[in-house]
């Protein structure tokens, strides 16, 4: 399990000092650090 290109996630929390950020990814959880996330391309979809 994990991020490939063309995912759709949503953050759902950050840790109180920024790592690690938790991720919504198909259903599930997945917790990545924020240098990690910070990698990590986006592009806002409207809800």
């Amino acid at each position: 399990m994990g991020l490939v290109p063309g995912s759709e996630f949503r953050v759902v929390r950050r840790a109180p000092l920024g790592d690690p950020v938790e991720l919504e990814v198909l259903g599930s959880l997945l917790s990545v650090r924020a240098r990690e996330a910070a990698g990590l391309e986006v592009e806002v979809v409207a809800p």
